[in-house]
């Protein structure tokens, strides 16, 4: 099933939810659709499934426009962040509830053997006869996400499945429902704020604000070619740095207090303010690059690695070395890291209301 949206526009009162959203969603696909909290996330999903209609714009799915179709025949199922769990039915009762509806009636044998795989996937067998009140809001979710899981369906539209589940489990099922939508080819809309979600579970990711569609493409294009610097910021944990300054008359950058300079991987007019992005993990104790002349602020373990503020001239510079490379440092050590031009990003400086876009390379 493929699904797009053109020109969406949703209103509540004053507040624009939507403001003419355009997105395509390919059959088969699993596509996050990120941003923070009131961007028009979930009023897409339910767009998209018949649960609100737009006051313009078409909702088509494959190549059928929805304008006219109830929620029931578009073929859709969607999982609600806020579990939509019928309170006075046992866990069983509310994930096999699909199934004995009209439309997707199976044997009651064939039914049990559906829910039972599903509850073993989520890893939620053992409550099977409790009812929702018993369950933890971890466990909640995953029932929700199961009664969606275990319907025959053409496309998954899943609203924050995952939010409420601890780390280790939360990782576990991100692979689980990449695998789910692989093998069963089932068109994925998915909705997340967390960017580590969204680049570990999408084919294509879509950038949601202010009910546009900011940026969409791969894990590999919101990465490497984000549209601004709100986009750069949303990827990445140690979070991109992002430099403040203005291009030299040769070319270069040369921070705002002064302190240091970088060549520049594009051609910018001369007097260009701009902001330099560059990811921690570009940046290097021991290798090869541009090197800068910095002091140790602070050193934070993360795991196998270290996360290494270093104070440049007014600025901060954050870097992730291995420990053996940063074991001994101290606050106030001298350093000199170093930086691949070509590994730099060039961002117009940030403007009120307005992030700074990307500039292309020439």
């Amino acid at each position: 099933m493929s699904i797009a949206l053109r020109g969406i526009r949703k209103s509540y009162g004053r507040t624009t939810a939507l403001d003419g959203l355009e997105l395509d969603v390919r059959d088969g696909e699993f596509f996050c659709l990120l941003g923070p909290s009131g961007a028009g996330k979930t009023t897409t999903l339910k767009t998209v499934a018949g649960l609100e209609r737009p006051e313009a714009g078409t909702v088509e799915i494959d190549g059928r426009d929805m304008r006219d179709v109830e929620p029931y025949d578009r073929g859709v199922a969607m999982c609600f962040e806020s579990y939509a769990l019928y309170p006075h039915r046992s866990v069983y009762d509310n994930l096999v509830s699909p199934l004995r509806s009209p439309r997707h009636r199976l044997p009651a044998a064939e039914a049990r053997d559906r829910v039972g795989a599903v509850a073993g996937l989520l890893g939620i067998g053992g409550l099977l006869d409790r009812m929702p009140g018993q369950l933890s809001n971890g466990q909640r979710q995953r029932v929700a996400l199961g009664r969606v899981l275990v319907r025959p369906a053409r496309a998954f539209l899943l609203d924050e499945p995952l939010s409420h589940l601890d780390a280790k489990l939360r990782q576990q099922m991100r692979a689980e429902l990449k695998a789910i939508g692989a093998v069963r080819r089932t068109t994925t809309l998915y909705v997340t704020h967390d960017a580590v979600e969204a680049l570990a579970l999408g084919d294509r990711i879509g950038v949601i604000r202010d009910g546009r569609i900011v940026q969409t493409g791969t894990r590999e294009d919101i990465w490497y070619r984000p549209y601004d610097t709100e986009v750069a910021r949303a990827f990445g944990r140690p979070r991109i740095n992002l430099l403040p300054g203005a291009v030299t008359g040769t070319g270069h950058f040369r921070s705002a207090d002064g302190a240091f300079g970088l060549p520049l991987p594009t051609r910018v007019p001369p007097g260009t303010e701009v902001l330099v992005g560059v990811r921690p993990r570009d940046v290097t104790l021991t290798g090869d690059g541009h090197r800068l002349t910095g002091t140790v602020y602070v050193t934070e373990v993360l795991g196998r690695s270290v996360e290494v503020t270093v104070r440049i001239g007014g600025q901060a510079l954050s870097l992730v070395a291995a420990r053996g490379e940063a074991a001994g440092l101290r606050p106030d050590d001298p350093v000199r890291p170093a930086v691949r031009p070509e590994n730099l990003l060039v961002f117009e400086a940030d403007r009120p209301g307005r992030p700074g876009r990307r500039i292309e390379r020439r």
